[in-house]
């Protein structure tokens, strides 16, 4: 196979290393012959080869892994889910302009996606905000935050990132704008002045999986918000 930089090339099929961009990685090996049963079964060969190599290599393993009937975690065992949930129904009641912001890479726009979307299904006064990776780079800036002032915001709320921006949150808190920090970023010893901060690896923090991606903190925060309004509609 012919080599190519620009690209990540994944040879599935191979079992074990694969040409990527950053060099060569080592995949875990698998059962070629589980994984065409997977395959069988309807799951692409990549995904077969995936699931086998982690271990899921019957179709029942497969789908018990995959069964969204597998019970989730309270999103209140996340500090500060009381708090945040709160404050997003006092800006729905308010008719308040929520903007969603979210770093540029995967994990930032998917929970972008992710929180937007599930947010529409209740109220129309929402705008999101992806930062310009080389205008503004990573994370927060003062750029968002004069949009949001300009343009009416009163809610951010920062998905996989702001777990450090405290100056940033500050320069916010100054214009009236208030934050709900939904990150997994590690925290340095001063937290910023948000509302509330959604992040596994806060210190006290009881979640039992540390290692939620920022989409995952975003995904957490929907449920509450899913469940809390299915709770008034009863």
């Amino acid at each position: 196979m012919q080599k190519n930089s620009a690209l990540w090339i994944l040879r599935a099929t191979d079992g074990c290393v694969s040409d990527l961009k950053y060099g060569s990685w080592t995949i875990s090996s698998y059962e070629q012959e589980a994984a065409t049963t997977l395959a069988s079964a309807g799951w692409s060969p990549i995904t077969a080869a995936v699931l086998c190599s982690r271990g899921y290599d019957t179709p029942e393993k497969a789908r018990a892994f995959l069964s969204p009937d597998v019970p989730l975690s309270s999103p209140f065992d996340l500090l500060d889910m009381d708090k945040a949930a709160a404050r997003v129904k006092r800006a729905l009641e308010r008719r308040e302009h929520i903007c969603v912001f979210g770093d540029y890479d995967v994990d930032g726009t998917t929970a972008v996606s992710l929180v937007y979307k599930f947010l529409q299904n209740y109220y129309s006064g929402l705008d999101y905000y992806i930062p310009d990776r080389y205008e503004e780079g990573y994370g927060i800036s003062d750029k968002s935050i004069d949009y949001a002032a300009e343009n009416g915001i009163t809610l951010f709320i920062a998905l996989d990132c702001g777990i450090k921006a405290v100056e940033k949150i500050a320069y916010a808190k100054s214009k009236g704008i208030d934050f709900i920090i939904c990150d997994h970023h590690m925290p340095d010893d001063q937290l910023p002045d948000a509302v509330a901060i959604l992040n596994p690896k806060l210190e006290g923090e009881n979640y039992p999986y540390k290692h939620l991606s920022g989409c995952g903190v975003g995904y957490k925060f929907m449920q509450e918000i899913g469940r809390a309004s299915c709770r008034e509609r009863v």
